[in-house]
């Protein structure tokens, strides 16, 4: 079964809210965060990178941060920016990129279902990350980024949403600085709030698409209270946490493509000389960049020349679904035994690029010098994503790019409703 909550959401008033809502915390430095809120003063940004209204240089891991996040929270509050709904409410969010729409429902979800695994991880989250999360929801006393969740689409649900889509006029409807529409609709009717409550219940898990730190953190919090309260309300708020949850039918994730800054001592000519005996070499004779269009296949962008890799039969494990992923391909045949990256999480000599930017970036980094060598890959797809979750096992990392990006700022939970 899967576990959602209606809340008391925190959200800004109409006429502020396009102004408030931003990119989560996590796809931008403090550098950009500073830049693209210094002329907006109701800017989520005050609140989720908070040393912006800090001297430059601040640690953004400081008390100070996590002080300044949570006053500039209240003082919006206070301010009458944000006002507070009455009774406990689901919402609609629907995101429209490039034509192209997603609609999720906006509710809280259990901690406990996390921990047991009902709530399903494909990535591992890092210590320091994790750590900067659950001092600013603890020291905020709220969930102020919702984590991005998804399940396997269910025909009842969707009806239910697109039915109160059609009877309903949105409370939000805006189109952000990057041309993505967002459009919100409250759920206040009790009977439907039962009905969406109930028909979850028999959603056998949840998935994390994005936001594995933000949705550990907020275990986290949950947990250090119920430990702190002892014998503890099992209903009380801290026991959930904000998310966003859609029908894996309406997601996209797009290639999450790589650079490396040298060939480990190689020529171009003896680089694809190696590579060549596990995969298939051929220059691209296409016009603009090669973008692959089927599993297995890879682009690669070496000394101004688009070459096509296709992997050999012998190389591809049909078995294990995660060795078969093209990311897994690429670390095991390529990154790891030629150019000597073992842990790209870790290492100088490699960089990732969301598809968001478009392959023309590849080709900007590689052709002055910054970058040696980029592959362009094929997305991974839902079904590997959810296969591999229902498996328990780990996806490398910078296996998904998800996009467009749900905006943080329109709906704040707080941990004491």
């Amino acid at each position: 079964m899967s576990v959602i909550r209606s809340f008391r959401s925190y959200r800004p008033i109409p006429d502020l809210c396009k102004r408030v809502a931003a990119l989560p915390y996590d796809v931008m430095t403090s550098e950009e965060a500073r830049e693209m809120a210094k002329d907006e003063p109701y800017s989520f940004l005050h609140v989720d990178k908070a040393e912006i209204d800090l001297p430059e240089g601040t640690d953004p891991y400081s008390d100070e941060v996590y002080l300044k996040a949570k006053e500039n929270l209240y003082k919006m509050i206070k301010d009458g920016i944000y006002i507070r709904d009455e009774k406990p409410s689901l919402y609609i969010y629907g995101l429209t990129m490039n034509g192209r729409s997603q609609t999720g429902l906006v509710a809280c979800t259990s901690i406990d279902e996390y921990i047991e695994g009902k709530i399903k991880k494909h990535e591992l989250t890092r210590a320091d990350k994790e750590e900067d999360r659950v001092r600013h929801v603890d020291t905020c006393n709220a969930n102020t980024g919702p984590i991005f969740l998804t399940y396997r689409a269910v025909t009842e649900i969707d009806d239910i949403i697109d039915t109160w889509k059609k009877e309903h006029e949105p409370i939000y409807d805006f189109v952000s600085r990057d041309n993505v529409g967002h459009t919100v609709w409250i759920i206040d009717e009790e009977a439907v709030i039962k009905r969406l409550t109930m028909v979850f219940a028999f959603v056998p898990a949840l998935y994390i698409a994005d936001g594995h730190h933000r949705n550990a953190s907020a275990v986290r919090v949950g947990m250090n209270r119920r430990k702190k309260a002892g014998n503890y309300d099992k209903n009380a708020e801290f026991n959930y946490y904000l998310s966003v949850i859609f029908p894996d039918h309406d997601l996209y994730i797009m290639d999450y493509n790589r650079l490396v800054k040298d060939l480990n001592g190689r020529s171009a000519e003896e680089f694809i000389n190696e590579i060549s005996a596990k995969f298939h070499v051929e220059e691209y004779e296409g016009e603009g960049c090669y973008k692959p269009d089927r599993m297995h296949t890879f682009g690669m962008y070496l000394e101004g020349k688009w070459y096509i890799l296709r992997a050999k039969k012998e190389i591809i494990n049909e078995k294990d679904p995660v060795d078969r992923l093209d990311v897994s391909i690429l670390q095991h045949e390529i990154l790891s035994p030629i150019l000597d990256i073992g842990d790209p999480r870790t290492d100088k000599r490699i960089d990732f690029v969301g598809g968001i930017r478009g392959l023309e970036e590849l080709v900007r980094r590689v052709d002055p010098g910054e970058m040696k060598v980029a592959f362009s890959m094929y997305p991974t797809t839902m079904s590997q994503l959810m296969d591999i979750a229902d498996k328990g096992k780990i996806m490398p990392p910078k296996s998904t790019w998800f996009e467009p990006k749900l905006r943080s700022g329109i709906f704040i939970h707080t941990l004491d409703q």
